[in-house]
């Protein structure tokens, strides 16, 4: 597979969100609006390009029977850094995601790139793996994010554009499956054209 392939993958072929189905629970919980959805798709893109790193280096040295703990504390290491960063310097997201943010660390995305893909190869094709798959979540998470801010408040990123309040159950639990479920059907519907 060559390195384009092994970056491009994630965004259309093995998109996390809309084909493989992969992190529901970040997807349909933080995406309320356009930047929740963007930052915390590039919270898990930081994670996954490091512990992927990570990972591809220690995983020849780690032992069968241990090495799902040995990934969660590598994946682990780098959520803990990412949260001291957020705090640090961008307060106010930190506070929107929540509890979302320390459930990187058993992302199924996350946890299955390491085991599936980091483990088994390079440094830098592991890089370029999380790098595909996590600007895939990331574009799936913004746009999730998107659809569900301007039908449920008629803004973008946060900038009022339609008068009115919108409608409210896409603010809501409901408004995420039906953001998602249509989203999914036009992904599929152009991924299968190309």
């Amino acid at each position: 597979m060559s390195k384009l392939q092994i970056l491009t993958k994630g965004l259309l072929k093995e998109n996390p969100t809309f084909v493989l189905l992969l992190g529901m629970c970040p997807t349909l919980a933080t995406t309320t609006s356009a930047v929740n959805g963007l930052s915390m798709g590039l919270a898990t893109l930081f994670v996954l390009v490091l512990s992927n790193m990570a990972i591809s280096l220690v995983a020849p040295y780690v032992p069968d029977k241990v090495h799902i703990p040995a990934y969660i504390v590598v994946i682990a290491t780098f959520v803990t850094l990412l949260q001291f960063i957020m705090q640090a310097y961008t307060p106010g997201i930190y506070a929107s995601l929540g509890l979302f943010i320390p459930l990187i660390v058993v992302n199924c995305i996350v946890l299955g790139r390491a085991e599936a893909f980091a483990s088994k190869n390079g440094v830098a094709d592991s890089a370029l793996d999380g790098i595909g798959i996590g600007l895939g979540f990331t574009a799936a998470l913004t746009v999730i994010g998107i659809v569900r801010e301007i039908l449920g408040s008629g803004s973008i990123f946060g900038f009022k554009f339609i008068a009115g309040d919108g409608m409210l159950a896409f603010v809501m639990a409901p408004g995420a499956f039906l953001a998602l479920g249509y989203l999914m059907v036009i992904f599929n519907k152009i991924a299968k054209k190309n």
